[in-house]
């Protein structure tokens, strides 16, 4: 007669027939008449006592079987759908499901633990994960007596931004407790690097941000070290006898009252001492613009600073000498005597350019020992516009072309003349007289002939258009220039 096996619910979980062995679950069941049950009985008993332990969890698990996960160590209960952990929280890189209200759940990816409230996780901390920590922790630090302190520690991104403390205290740096950026720690609330080599003051850009109604230093400085006026509020001006006052740690800069009412400034120690007048420029920055010394006052740097400008001048500057350039002048001063300029030829006047840039003189008188150029040239219509160095001579549409080999001559096109007459008409420079370079093909020697043998071009080949005498050599075949004394 069969086996019918119920579930404590009262519901049949399978129904064995005689002779045989049910598998429905992770237990065997025997039927009646089962040669060698004994076997399969002790083991169904061995796995229960060991809650099927494993790495794998059971493959046919009913609603309520107990698991040992052997490989998280951790003792699992099936609730129909999953196994869950019968304590701690669900491992795991991802969100867990079948979770009910109040589970925990530890993100592994993360470090991070939450609580499902039956629709969604909660983080429970750290607040922040990965590569930094940003949350306020209790911890304990060592003192210089080895004294354990307790303090609250604000962390942001793994860097400790301040301290607090319910008492004063020297942390011991060398402790492993220690945290970087502290060494004295006030009662209240210590920022980072605000130690004891600084007298309270912060060297970097952490800062108590608002506004605060009182302050035991100042810039570094103890408040004791400022002065006060008598109403403890500095909204009128701060008054100091004749006496005056003085700055530097010898008193070197006095500022007083001399004589009843002369104000004086005062740079009184050692010799050679000298007062900077200093200010800020367009660019923001501190610019050292005058000094003053015993023999007087000077710029800080030559030629680099004006006394007044443009639009704001002075009325009257009085002196021995001036010594200088300057840009205006009413007259000149030459061995005693003062000249006024005059455009006209005045007699003991200075002369000055009219509008036109004339200058008007009765008579020059004088001896010019150099001229800048080397030739005497005049100007002459061409044809068309030749490069510096061609032979011209008369002919073409207009009054002067490119000398041929059976031209006559009569110049070279000039470069920079030194005497340039007719100046003011249309056409080139043609050097009749001096030194100037010619264009020349073929080689040449230094005194050598030379004549126009083409457009323009000179040979040594002798032709009816001599140019001039070379005065340099070149054994080049192509065309060049070469100075050449004119002979036209």
């Amino acid at each position: 007669m069969a086996y019918t096996i119920n579930r404590y619910s009262g519901t049949t979980l399978a129904t064995v027939q005689d002779g045989t062995v049910d598998a429905t679950s992770d237990l065997r069941f025997v039927g009646k008449n089962y040669a060698g049950y004994g076997e399969i009985q002790n083991e169904n008993f061995l796995f229960l006592l060991e809650s099927f332990s494993g790495a794998s969890q059971p493959p046919k698990a009913i609603t309520g079987q107990v698991w040992y996960d052997t490989a998280v160590q951790k003792l699992k209960f099936y609730n129909g759908t999953k196994f869950k952990n019968t304590g701690g929280a669900e491992v795991s890189a991802t969100q867990p499901t079948g979770l009910t209200a109040g589970d925990f759940w530890w993100d592994s990816g993360n470090n991070q633990l939450y609580a499902f409230d039956g629709t969604s996780y909660i983080l429970i901390g750290p607040q922040s994960t990965g590569s930094g920590v940003t949350q306020m922790t209790s911890k304990t630090v060592k003192d210089t007596t080895a004294t354990n302190r307790s303090v609250i520690v604000a962390t942001i991104n793994d860097e400790v931004v301040y301290i607090i403390s319910s008492l004063e205290f020297t942390m011991d740096v060398s402790d492993s407790s220690a945290i970087t950026g502290f060494d004295v720690v006030k009662k209240g609330l210590t920022m980072v690097n605000t130690q004891a080599s600084t007298n309270g003051v912060t060297t970097t850009d952490h800062v108590y941000h608002g506004t605060a109604s009182n302050a035991l230093r100042l810039g570094g400085n103890l408040a004791s070290d400022f002065v006060l006026s008598a109403t403890g509020s500095f909204n009128s001006v701060i008054r100091f006898a004749d006496a005056g006052l003085t700055v530097g740690d010898s008193n070197d800069l006095l500022i007083t009252i001399e004589n009843g009412n002369d104000g004086s400034i005062a740079n009184q120690v050692g010799t050679n001492s000298i007062i900077k007048l200093k200010a800020n420029n367009a660019a923001g920055a501190l610019t050292h613009s005058a000094t003053f010394t015993a023999l007087g006052m000077a710029p800080a740097t030559t030629n680099a600073f004006d006394l007044g400008a443009s639009g704001n001048v002075w009325a009257n500057v009085y002196a021995t000498n001036l010594q200088g350039n300057a840009t205006t002048a009413s007259a000149l001063k030459l061995s005693g005597s003062v000249y006024l300029p005059d455009a006209s030829a005045t007699a003991n006047t200075a002369a000055l350019r009219d509008a036109s840039g004339n200058l008007t003189a009765t008579l020059f008188q004088g001896v010019a020992t150099q001229a800048r150029y080397a030739d005497l040239a005049e100007v002459y219509a061409t044809d068309e516009i030749y490069p510096v160095g061609t032979i011209m001579a008369v002919g073409g549409e207009a009054e002067a072309t490119a000398a041929a080999a059976s031209h006559y001559c009569i110049g070279v096109i000039s470069d920079k003349p030194a005497y340039l007459m007719n100046s003011e008409a249309e056409g080139q420079a043609i050097g009749l007289k001096g030194r100037v370079p010619v264009r020349v093909t073929g080689p040449v020697k230094k005194g050598q002939p030379i004549y126009a043998w083409a457009d323009g071009v000179g040979s040594t080949l002798a032709t009816t258009g001599m140019v001039g005498i070379a005065l340099e050599s070149d054994d080049f075949t192509e065309e060049k220039l070469i100075e050449c004394v004119l002979k036209v």
